[in-house]
């Protein structure tokens, strides 16, 4: 057999078998620890068939089946989930020499990747809504004379042209150097019936030390966001979060296909309750495509061929979000 159809079988056999596993981990016994709600790690390997170890002893648990990998760290929000880093709402809990997965994060952060759910009525990702950040009043970060808007539009174009050239229907919350309200942009995606919101930004930091590539997708309702230190529990649902599942989903593709194929550091997926992923009506996203404050990650924004590489990484996210829920 071919080695590529057989991978493809093996990891179709695995879904089917670990999705049968996963209706029954959520039936798991759950625990309150230090104010939280969790599942045992090891109960919730045994029901979905992962085998699991630590490999730092109370520091560091690995769960594997078939061609998934779990990597997470006790006391820690940051997770590996088949060598893409996906940061959690609560922190691994660790007691007894047991480690503990919140429901939530099951639910919201693992589920959506390893069991990701399929669009209803042979529903197709056709449009896509892009949304260049910041613009006219609203320059972004700024070094030196180069202001973040110009980068976002330049990147929104040239990812436009390369999704027409693959047949999706291109919109836009902006096309020239002009102010937008952010809470507008959600709200023209859902007046123009886009399938897909996709937020483009490039970040800052103090120093020059921070690189790399973030995506973000909404928080989870009573969840605390991935920056805000314990903060946001008592936010409730927004609109933006009946997708959380492919929301989660399409932030995970998008995020492997740009450290893949720039070779650029992971920062992960995260969690943000920002004005532009509040009400969209389509699974969301917003990236991150490098420290414009970080001498030689800045460089690379400024030049177009690297920024061409950017919108094709994200056009191949694209396209593996739209194989795997149209599949």
């Amino acid at each position: 057999m071919n080695p590529a159809l057989k991978s493809f079988y093996a990891l179709a056999v695995f879904s089917l078998l670990a999705f049968a596993g996963s209706g029954a981990a959520r039936k798991l016994e759950r625990v309150t620890l230090f104010g939280k709600e969790y599942v045992r790690l090891a109960d919730w390997a045994g029901a979905t068939g992962f085998s699991l170890k630590w490999t730092r002893k109370d520091e560091q648990v690995r769960l594997e089946s078939g061609p998934a990998r779990l990597v997470f760290e006790a006391d820690s929000r940051k997770a590996e989930v088949n060598g893409i880093n996906v940061w959690l709402s609560i922190p691994v809990a660790r007691k007894n020499g047991d480690a503990y997965l919140a429901p939530l994060d099951l639910d919201t952060a693992i589920y959506p990747v390893l069991y990701p759910s399929k669009n209803s009525k042979g529903a197709k990702i056709k449009t896509i809504c892009l949304d260049p950040g910041h613009g006219g009043r609203d320059p972004g970060n700024q070094e030196g004379a180069r202001q973040e808007k110009k980068f976002t539009l330049a990147l929104a174009e040239e990812l436009g042209q390369q999704l027409r050239k693959e047949g999706f229907k291109v919109v836009f919350t902006r096309s020239t150097d002009k102010s937008v309200d952010l809470n507008l942009r959600p709200l023209m995606a859902n007046e123009l019936k886009a399938d897909l919101f996709i937020s483009l930004h490039f970040n800052a930091a103090e120093g020059t030390g921070a690189r790399g590539v973030e995506t973000y997708c909404l928080t989870p309702a009573h969840a605390s966001s991935t920056n805000a230190r314990g903060e946001g529990t008592e936010n409730g649902a927004l609109i933006g979060n009946r997708n959380n599942d492919k929301n989660m989903t399409l932030a995970y593709l998008v995020q492997r296909s740009l450290v893949k194929n720039l070779d650029a550091e992971d920062r992960g997926v995260r969690r943000a309750r920002f004005a532009v992923l509040k009400t969209p009506e389509m699974p969301a996203i917003l990236i991150e495509g490098g420290f414009m404050t970080d001498t030689a990650e800045s460089k690379k924004i400024y030049d177009t061929a690297y920024r061409r590489k950017i919108a094709r990484s994200i056009l191949l996210g694209i396209q593996a979000y739209k194989q795997t829920v149209e599949r």
